[in-house]
């Protein structure tokens, strides 16, 4: 069996942890109930980086992934030194993660000028994000983030998987070389390859680890003590009239969760 090294920098707090767990409780629900086998692991086998381990850098943190801070400074240079150095083992960047990694490999991380993305949001695929997630125009996925990388790094063989208004840059994929084929897709001003498999990087902004549960007590807390206006808590309670965090638990696990196995089983 693969074996993951999860990396956690932050976690749940007060009322929100005491409903849902730690973040390694969610992850380990996350990965077990999206895992596509007839018998999926009771948990995650985590070990520090074997020599065929998986990566997963994931951080949904209060802290910025553009803090120049020892801890993250440090994340950001050891990011950039696994997938120079030992590019056999795989990276998955979710939210905090997925800034880290652009980081890691000379992209930046920014304020999307204060405003947020939260709750289940549709995330529109580009050419390539429907080769990878399924001939279909968007994804839901529940969001919690007012920082966003707004484009891919350059010279990093990084391309864009999905998009929002408020954050163009939904997710990135990088393959290894060999794992292209001769099939292109329009993107920007050129052109890409279609995902013929292998993927060496992964990346995705929202959190599909994230129940509606996990959403709506975060949004709660914050909006207690002023970090998240009323119009946000608004927001979200009309996107729930909607139905989109069913849209959100049913792509996370069957479509995104699929993505990631398929990755950590070296399927694609």
């Amino acid at each position: 069996m693969s074996k993951l090294a999860l990396f956690l920098c932050g976690d749940l707090a007060g009322p929100a942890l005491e409903r849902n767990g730690s973040y390694l409780d969610i992850y380990t629900a996350y990965l077990h109930n999206s895992c596509p086998t007839t018998h999926p692991p009771s948990s995650p086998s985590i070990h520090l980086l074997p020599a065929c381990s998986i990566h997963i850098s994931h951080t949904p943190t209060a802290a910025n992934a553009y803090d120049n801070i020892d801890w993250i400074n440090n994340l950001v240079a050891y990011v950039a030194r696994i997938a120079s150095s030992k590019p056999h083992i795989k990276l998955i960047g979710i939210c905090f993660g997925h800034q880290i990694i652009a980081r890691a490999l000379g992209g930046e991380c920014v304020p999307n000028n204060g405003r947020w993305e939260v709750g289940p949001t549709q995330i529109t695929l580009t050419q390539l994000g429907k080769s990878i997630f399924g001939p279909r125009d968007t994804l839901t996925i529940q969001e919690m983030h007012r920082d966003h990388v707004p484009s891919v790094p350059p010279n990093a063989d990084l391309h864009v998987l999905a998009s929002t208004e408020l954050s163009p840059n939904q997710g990135m994929v990088k393959f290894y070389p060999a794992a292209q084929d001769t099939e292109t897709h329009a993107h920007g001003n050129g052109t890409v390859q279609a995902a013929s498999k292998k993927v060496q990087i992964f990346t995705i902004q929202g959190h599909p680890e994230f129940t509606q549960r996990v959403i709506s007590d975060i949004v709660e807390q914050r909006s207690a003590v002023g970090v998240m206006s009323a119009q946000i808590s608004d927001d979200l309670k009309s996107r729930l009239d909607k139905g989109w965090d069913k849209e959100a638990q049913n792509d996370s696990n069957d479509v995104v969760g699929k993505v990631i196995w398929d990755i950590i089983e070296g399927k694609i």
